[in-house]
């Protein structure tokens, strides 16, 4: 039996892909384990999956949460404190690391107004009044990160990475197709989000071309088979379309040498 271990630090897209998928709380896609049944027999991959806000909030903390925030819980749902301020990318021996550009095109950050530090603010509109009031005055909002900052700052994290680990980095670019957009003149606009995603998706290229990491192209595999069939919104996908995603990390994987037989 080879058995993978495969750190994954990212939202849904990469989550509802390779772990499971709920849809009206019933489970409608089993993840990787799915794939790997099927075309590599006796071979199961463990998921270590986190949240990631943004890369450059990844690349700000150390590993300890700042006691700002520590000392205030806070219902933070799916982006928990350890999760927020995590190094454990940096730190955890895996076959392979997969990550995505999502956050860093669609995620706000609050940035601490004394210690600078970014915060993501989870689930807010549940929050008491007292904590909305405490959010207000403790933190601004942090600027949008633009595509060519946030390629540096992925390339500092695939650097940081292969500083103690030779295990290949995997990033998902965006389906940039928004149901319901029919724009067909840009003059006057603001960077739409479609827009915003093809620019990231034209920089994650270029970062594969400067330093080997592999893309998982969901753009190009939704395109083929049909995106308005595959995608639930603009994020979301259904059973079909993550399956479909599933798939192909482990046809780069199987590409990569990572499902080999080791001695």
């Amino acid at each position: 039996m080879r058995r993978l271990t495969l750190f994954v630090k990212g939202n849904v897209d990469v989550h509802d892909s390779l772990h499971s998928c709920r849809i009206a709380g019933q489970v409608v896609w089993n993840g990787i384990n799915d794939v790997l049944r099927v075309s590599q027999p006796g071979c199961t991959a463990r998921l270590k999956h986190e949240t990631l806000t943004r890369s450059d909030a990844l690349l700000l903390c150390d590993g300890t949460v700042p006691a700002a925030v520590r000392d205030r819980p806070m219902a933070l749902g799916s982006y928990p404190l350890t999760s927020q301020f995590s190094r454990a990318i940096f730190e955890t021996k895996a076959d392979a690391i997969i990550l995505s550009i999502q956050p860093d095109i669609a995620t706000a950050l609050m940035r601490h107004r004394k210690e600078g530090f970014l915060f993501y603010p989870s689930e807010v509109d549940g929050w008491s009044a007292e904590d909305r009031e405490w959010l207000k005055s403790e933190f601004e909002p942090a600027d949008e990160l633009p595509m060519a900052q946030a390629m540096r700052n992925l390339e500092t994290v695939v650097e940081k990475i292969r500083a103690s680990s030779d295990a290949p980095v995997l990033i998902y670019n965006v389906s940039p197709i928004t149901p319901g957009e029919e724009i067909h003149c840009y003059q006057g606009f603001d960077e739409t989000y479609s827009v915003r995603i093809r620019r990231f998706n034209l920089g994650l290229i270029e970062l594969s071309e400067k330093t080997g990491i592999s893309i998982i192209d969901v753009e190009s595999l939704l395109a083929r088979k049909g995106t308005d069939a595959l995608k639930l919104d603009t994020i979301h996908l259904n059973a079909a379309g993550y399956r479909l995603v599933a798939e192909e990390v482990v046809r780069v994987l199987a590409d990569l040498g990572v499902l080999d037989e080791r001695d």
